[in-house]
């Protein structure tokens, strides 16, 4: 997925719950029986503190948990050899990227017995389509959180969305993202989203200019104006569900009629884990179905564990923003490795950032 941070619509108050160097919310029970350590580089605010919890709980092992905002910062600090973390969650895109450069533990996660819970479609690294490195976590789609007062509707895509706002005179932002923003052109365009070629790159960065006279910002601050009312609607991730949950007169959330991307991150074992078998034991935990819905519970994104979504409370298994119908989650597209190529990618997007 894009390289942002707040994935999940956590408050960003959370984050100083689960960032920093390590993570003891079991310190007292662990520290009499620990049986070592295990180093979680996650997301920001991207996994439940109570999982963690609980694993340290059932297994006294204590968690040490640090956080990065992007892929590549992920990669670059992996890359230096020193960092002494055990675990990483990269997007798919990355989990490929990682396994060519020969970063990734085989850990076997498939022979597991609850590796049954796993839903196959979600095996989507092409460097890994049995689940013999890592495990699919989490998944959602980046669609368009929106407020129903200001638009006086509700909306069923981007067309819709760029109607209205010239129809009324309002403003929507997008996200400050270059695969994010120029995917959504390719698809107005009906192209995938790993589309390199240089006339229909073109086209899509010329559907986003012309969209700029209705865009109020490029930002990942989406949330809080939407609500606010200050924008009519924004570009964001599934886990703006959190805000429509709380006001569901006033917001809503719609994957897009013309298509959507989605993002999935994995779990995975580094090579250079210095506790690999403390590792294992986090893989077979998370695939308790218990465990995987309660970190859905909190992060509002969308679970491969086919028995965790029945455990979730109602509003999020009913959810068809969260959990989408087989014919929805057809028209999700998902980033690939574009190697050498993404600096089709980088030329269009600065025509469209520079675009008066």
């Amino acid at each position: 997925m894009s390289d942002f941070a707040w994935k999940s619509g956590v408050s960003r108050l959370a984050k100083a719950a689960v960032t920093g160097a390590a993570l003891t919310m079991a310190a007292g029970a662990g520290s009499a029986f620990a049986q070592g350590e295990l180093n979680i580089y996650n997301w920001g605010e991207y996994i439940n503190p109570a999982v963690l919890q609980k694993f340290e709980e059932d297994t006294g092992i204590k968690v040490n948990l640090d956080t990065y905002g992007s892929n590549e910062e992920m990669l670059a600090k992996v890359q230096t050899g020193a960092t002494g973390y055990d675990i990483v969650f990269p997007s798919v895109h990355m989990q490929d990227i990682m396994d060519k450069l020969g970063l990734l533990e085989k850990t076997n996660i498939n022979e597991y017995e609850g590796f049954k819970n796993i839903d196959p479609q979600f095996l989507r690294a092409k460097s890994d389509p049995k689940g013999e490195y890592c495990l699919p976590y989490a998944w959602g789609s980046v669609g368009i959180v929106y407020n129903r007062e200001v638009l006086g509707k509700d909306i069923t895509g981007w067309r819709d969305l760029i109607e209205t706002a010239k129809e009324k005179d309002l403003k929507f932002t997008l996200l400050d993202d270059m695969r994010e923003v120029l995917g959504v052109g390719l698809m107005l365009n009906g192209n995938s989203v790993n589309d390199t070629d240089p006339a229909k790159l073109q086209e899509a960065a010329q559907t986003i200019i012309d969209m700029k006279p209705y865009v109020a910002a490029f930002t990942y601050d989406a949330r809080p104006i939407v609500e606010a009312g200050d924008v009519a609607a924004g570009h964001f991730f599934v886990g703006a569900m959190v805000d429509v949950f709380r006001e569901p007169e006033k917001l809503g959330y719609v994957i897009p009629e013309e298509g959507a991307t989605m993002y999935q991150e994995d779990i995975c074992v580094l090579k250079s884990a210095p506790n690999k078998e403390n590792a294992q034991k986090f893989l077979e935990f998370y695939t308790q179905p218990e465990v995987a819905a309660l970190n859905i519970e909190q992060q509002t994104n969308g679970t491969a564990n086919v028995p965790a979504r029945t455990m979730t409370p109602d509003h999020i298994a009913n959810s068809e923003e969260i959990n989408p119908p087989q014919e929805v989650m057809d028209r999700l597209q998902i980033f690939e490795d574009l190697g050498a190529d993404i600096r089709q990618f980088d030329r269009v997007w600065t025509m469209v950032k520079t675009a008066q």
